[in-house]
């Protein structure tokens, strides 16, 4: 965690910036504390921080008091709870290597291609200092060459992130001229991502895109939204297919065009198939089918069986950055989720 006096020049990041929020400061207000606009209490205890600064950050959904968006002339009390947050991440603090194990699908000397399990974050941050997945590929690659560091190799080959309770195959360089490759491999659209999922309620057609900006919820800054006028967030577009129908849920594949965090989950929210168990996207609660008691406990034997969202990078396809051909990699399906999909499979045909 960051003092106060560093959070100055971070509080006042603007809406539209890079997609991910870091905590930077949290504080329980004291027993003793008396009423005080937030704004002004804020200012009292970060250093060399504005009024106007204070006030924009909270306007920009930045400062969290009790886990909700507040005004700023809400009136703090004791034992409330603040947390400030930044757009920008923690800069300067050394990665850390560690033995963690990984899955590594594919190694050679200008990339690594990992397997990442659920429930592990890929880059350290605030709320995830260590026991991240470049922790561990830190490791890896300082065994093979114990001169390494970020100076040469930035964020040790990091070029795209998945979400923690995503799991599925991500690259990552080992050389300069394999980072500079893939990042613009990247930017430019043409690294070829599958995804499978599993998303509430019986899609209309077999396939489709969606095409509609996707950037951070107006309201509830921690969320992301879809916004087909594109008047906020940066361009998004998926392409769908459905692979099976369950009736209630349905097996799809997407396609990514573009790589914006959480795209699948909020595009697939925008068409009203939120993915199953998706507790931020409302996908862990009943969408589709009725309320009788045998369904219901169905439905929590599969949150139990599947205890996040339903969604996995099966493959990843790009130019070698050596050899200049296409590669392509294909992971199987977790088993989390193949005991969902089989647990779906199974009530349908007993229903038939």
């Amino acid at each position: 965690m960051k003092k106060e006096s560093e959070i100055t020049n971070e509080i006042d990041d603007t809406a539209e910036g890079p997609e991910e929020l870091y905590e930077r400061m949290s504080l329980v207000v004291d027993k003793g504390q008396e009423p005080l606009r937030l704004d002004k209490f804020l200012v009292s205890r970060v250093e060399n921080a504005s009024r106007n600064k204070v006030q924009k950050a909270i306007e920009n959904g930045r400062v969290l008091v009790n886990n909700k968006n507040i005004t700023a002339n809400y009136r703090i009390k004791p034992g409330d709870e603040i947390i400030v947050y930044s757009d920008k991440e923690v800069q300067g603090e050394e990665i850390i290597p560690q033995n963690i194990p990984l899955n590594i699908v594919h190694e050679d000397d200008e990339i690594l291609i990992i397997n990442k399990p659920v429930g592990l974050v890929v880059h350290p941050a605030c709320g995830n200092p260590s026991g991240t997945l470049i922790n561990g590929v830190a490791f890896h690659l300082l065994q093979q060459n114990s001169t390494l560091n970020e100076d040469v190799l930035p964020r040790f080959g990091l070029v795209h992130r998945i979400d923690k309770n995503t799991s599925g195959l991500m690259v990552l360089a080992k050389t300069e001229r394999a980072v500079t490759s893939l990042a613009k491999q990247f930017f430019d659209h043409t690294v070829k991502r599958h995804y499978v999922a599993v998303a509430w309620g019986d899609f209309k057609e077999e396939g489709g895109t969606v095409v509609a900006h996707v950037g951070r919820h107006q309201r509830l800054r921690k969320l992301f939204d879809a916004y087909p006028e594109g008047d906020h967030g940066k361009e998004a577009i998926t392409h769908y297919k459905v692979l099976e129908r369950f009736g209630y849920v349905t097996l799809i594949q997407c396609e990514l065009e573009t790589g914006r965090t959480h795209q699948i989950r909020v595009h697939m929210k925008y068409l009203g198939h939120p993915l199953f168990n998706d507790e931020l996207y409302g996908g862990d609660k009943i969408v589709k089918g009725t309320v009788f008691t045998k369904y219901r406990q169905f439905v929590e034997n599969c949150f139990a069986v599947c205890p996040r969202h339903a969604l996995h990078a099966r493959t990843i396809g790009f130019i070698h950055p050596a050899t200049q051909k296409e590669i392509f990699f294909e992971s199987e399906i977790p088993s989390d989720m193949s005991q969902l999909i089989e647990k779906w499979r199974g009530y349908v045909k007993n229903r038939v």
